[in-house]
């Protein structure tokens, strides 16, 4: 995976002194992966733990969406003020502290308030990671952040074979939990004796020029908006996340209440919509040495409308719902929220901690209202309706960036 990130990120100065700190930003996002999924997938020892039940286990997860939400913003602002070094440390211990507590926890109290600290971690690993990334990799934006997801993608791909091996081996559940510690104790020694990033203002000076000069040759007038581009790329925050959130926590029980389908082929819709989603990561890092950021936004958001709909209008042939869910995987959350936000940051280069901060707001809060959506609609076959309509908004959403950004710099590709 690593020398894979490597060969995706090459540039013109092939060595970029920078690379080891990516490489550390990348094994802190394959932690994170884990991470998202840690306390469901160890539900059952951990209610043992807590003296509680499952399903009182599981409410703790939702303490991650609150944790996400306190901080996002703030620290946005704070990276673009203070660096990108400083946030990635926090969020590596914070993180540090919520695995090693959480075998500690005496009951779901403390729990829930370790996992307020996990989702503040992840904002704050955001909020320097991504910008820290555009800015080592600046001819290579969308690419770098692209290949996060993928490293997301791997951490929890990795931890239920990890989980189930303990259980198996009949060794201690907290071994979990130890092993992406572990990682994070390298990656934060790493950044406490070296792991150096670039100037973010000097960084955010270099891409204002650039971009200017790009205006300038488009013989434009327009220029970014904050109310307007901002109010568009906000929406498309909420949208994305709402998008595949929705469609990856229903996608077994539409198959088995709508159509019909047996448990095991259920979850495996789960399984080609995964699948889908890293080959996505794939293709797009490899096609990103071409294409731009733009490009791609427009035409995946149209992939998962199409994908959804026909999910929605065929949802009884077990076939079609392998190759769909797999499209919606695809198109949905193969990276396009990253692309997105690469996008946003070249509307507003000199803020990219912020536009990062404002952009995942938007998506913890569809995070929290989505199960909301769920619980008041409850038919599952409206669900995914509701889902079809979301991914539609979100392709005219970014149709009308599409539009605006070939007004700001007169052209669509590189």
């Amino acid at each position: 995976m690593v020398m894979l990130a490597g060969g995706f990120l090459e540039e013109k100065n092939m060595k970029n002194k920078y690379t080891p700190t990516a490489i550390a930003l990348y094994f802190n996002y394959f932690v994170h992966g884990m991470g998202v999924i840690i306390l469901s997938q160890n539900a059952t020892a951990l209610a043992h733990q807590w003296g509680t039940t499952v399903t009182g286990a599981l409410a703790v997860v939702s303490s991650l969406g609150i944790g996400r939400i306190i901080n996002l913003l703030i620290s946005g602002i704070l990276s673009d003020k203070f660096g990108r070094k400083p946030f990635v440390q926090l969020g590596i211990a914070t993180y540090f502290i919520f695995f090693i507590g959480i075998l500690f926890s005496p009951n779901t109290i403390v729990a829930y308030i370790l996992g307020i600290l996990a989702g503040m971690a992840n904002s704050f690993l955001d909020t320097g990671t991504y910008p820290g990334l555009m800015e080592i990799y600046p001819n290579a934006k969308g690419t770098s952040n692209v290949i996060l997801k993928a490293f997301i993608s791997a951490g929890q791909f990795l931890l239920p074979f990890i989980v189930s091996g303990l259980a198996a081996a009949g060794m201690w559940y907290g071994w979990s939990f130890l092993i992406p510690a572990a990682i994070l104790v390298i990656t934060f020694l790493y950044f406490l004796f070296g792991g150096a990033f670039p100037n973010s203002k000097a960084a955010a000076e270099a891409d204002e020029k650039r971009e200017a000069e790009e205006q300038k040759d488009s013989d434009s007038n327009v220029k970014s908006n904050l109310w307007i581009d901002g109010t568009l790329f906000i929406i498309y925050g909420y949208i994305s996340q709402a998008t595949f959130y929705l469609v990856s926590q229903m996608l077994t029980q539409y198959g088995q209440q709508v159509g019909h389908m047996s448990q095991g082929a259920a979850h495996s819709l789960v399984s080609w919509y995964s699948l889908g989603s890293i080959i996505c990561v794939l293709l797009t890092a490899i096609l990103g040495k071409k294409i731009s950021e733009i490009q791609f936004v427009p035409v995946y958001t149209l992939g998962a409308f199409v994908s959804l709909l026909l999910m929605w209008m065929f949802p009884t042939s077990a076939a079609l719902m392998g190759i769909l869910a797999f499209l919606v995987g695809f198109f949905a959350a193969g990276g396009v929220m990253q692309l997105a936000l690469t996008v946003m940051a070249d509307f507003f280069p000199a803020g990219k901690g912020t536009v990062t901060g404002f952009f995942y707001t938007a998506g913890s809060i569809a995070s929290f209202t989505i199960p909301l959506f769920i619980g008041w609609i409850g038919n599952m076959r409206n669900v995914i309706f509701l889902d079809v309509i979301i991914a539609l908004i979100g392709f005219i959403d970014t149709v009308i960036i599409a539009i605006r950004y070939k007004k700001l710099f007169g052209k669509l590709g590189k």
